[in-house]
């Protein structure tokens, strides 16, 4: 198992690097998150061990039961799966940032508990740029007022944008959801309202694809630690709920 985690890990690294090289970009530029759930968390350890620094969990009872096995190693974790306002007091006990930021009711109890904890906390906005009725994420004519908006909660840190490109399709029809979310940031900055975001989109699919668009932050779970099992589903990380 452990062999396995590290060769697939390579493996990422290495296409990571070989699209930076054909985009004409600094691998440094584009960072790894690993995308744990259902990921066991000794299966996680192995990918620490071997120097990775940032995850992404979905479920606030997976970082609950992994806690004890992950809260001291070197790791930034991340929440990255849709979370709902009544986990949000639970959830800030595991995590640095927050990825999935989508509506103006999360901000507002993000900023309630970050308040009675004096604490601030790093948050991406979440994008629908394939416009599917299945995705969570503001709509793309809506960031920009979203943003402006929570530029006034001073508990929240605006990070970057992040979106779930179009996936399962021909090539040609991912990058349109891809680029979308680069246009958007090219927008923001037009106006004014935040600098130097990040873009949190790619994923085992198609992380060559977002790296082109300008990803600074791919979330990879699939290519590292294989398929995982829900019940009689095959799970991967392009299917976040």
């Amino acid at each position: 198992m452990e062999n396995d985690i590290i060769f697939n890990l390579n493996e990422v690294r290495h296409r990571i690097e070989e699209a930076c090289k054909v985009s004409g970009r600094n691998p440094a530029d584009v960072q790894l998150l690993l995308a744990t759930k259902t990921v066991p968390a000794e299966k996680i350890r192995i990918a620490i061990e071997a120097g990775e620094t940032l995850m992404g969990e979905n479920k606030m009872q997976e970082l609950r039961d992994k806690d004890d096995i992950l809260k001291n190693l070197p790791v930034e974790r991340h929440f990255i799966g849709h979370l709902q306002t009544n986990k949000v007091k639970d959830v800030l006990k595991y995590v640095t940032c927050i990825q999935s930021l989508d509506r103006i009711s999360l901000a507002d109890e993000l900023h309630k508990q970050l308040q009675k904890l004096n604490r601030k906390l790093d948050v991406f906005v979440q994008v629908n740029t394939s416009y599917e009725e299945s995705k969570f994420g503001l709509a793309p004519e809506e960031v920009l007022s979203f943003i402006k908006k929570i530029k006034t909660y001073e508990t929240l840190n605006i990070k970057g944008l992040m979106t779930i490109g179009l996936l399962d399709v021909e090539k040609e029809k991912m990058i349109p959801s891809l680029r979308l979310l680069k246009t958007i940031r090219d927008e923001i900055y037009a106006e004014g309202i935040a600098s130097d975001l990040k873009l949190s989109m790619g994923m085992s699919q198609d992380l060559e694809l977002a790296i082109a668009e300008g990803s600074n932050m791919v979330r990879v779970g699939t290519s590292i630690f294989g398929n995982r099992f829900l019940g009689k589903e095959i799970w991967n990380e392009n299917l976040l709920e």
